[in-house]
């Protein structure tokens, strides 16, 4: 889990310590979630990495082929299965500003196939887990499933989020990145 009481291994940069183009980032993401995550504060350190990971999970979880509150489920979903504390909370917060329910939220946590999703939804949770376990269960068989119940480019967002959210929990988890507190309001 990110150590709420261990110690950052990485110091957390603040806005006046960063270059003018991750200081867009930090005002981009306070803009759009209320607080600038403390893993954009840690990435700050190498800014073309900074810049790369901001551009990505932007087009990776806005509204596309699926939309983006479904895209954080899933980042959530994966982060409950990798015990990352940090991404659970990251991802619960995003996915309720993008209009997820408390009750889904909850069965993400929990229990997703008892939890009020759609059965091409309920899917999607099984395809991130069966990619969480090893790629190698996706096999055709499932894969055809998936393209009966979702477009081309619904499966390659719903892989590439499942694929993403295997990186970033432990990227968080490893550097013992700190929770993030809560925005204001």
């Amino acid at each position: 889990m990110s150590g709420e009481t261990a110690a950052p291994r990485i110091r957390l940069l603040e806005r006046d310590q960063v270059t003018p183009e991750v200081a867009n980032v930090y005002d981009a993401l306070l803009k759009a979630r209320g607080v600038v995550p403390n893993m954009f504060k840690t990435l700050a350190h190498t800014p073309a990495l900074a810049l790369a990971t901001a551009g990505y999970l932007k087009a990776l979880l806005s509204d596309g082929a699926l939309p983006g509150f479904y895209k954080e489920l899933i980042a959530m979903r994966l982060s409950v299965l990798l015990s990352s504390e940090y991404a659970v909370k990251a991802h619960a917060l995003s996915a309720r500003q993008k209009g997820a329910t408390e009750a889904q939220l909850a069965a993400v946590r929990a229990d997703f196939e008892s939890g009020p999703f759609t059965a091409s939804e309920k899917l999607g949770f099984r395809a991130a887990e069966r990619l969480h376990r090893s790629a190698a269960e996706i096999t055709d068989a499932f894969f055809a499933e998936l393209k009966r119940h979702f477009t081309d480019p619904q499966i390659i967002e719903l892989i590439a989020t499942a694929a993403a959210f295997e990186l970033f929990p432990r990227f968080v988890d490893a550097l013992r990145i700190p929770l993030t507190p809560a925005p204001d309001g």
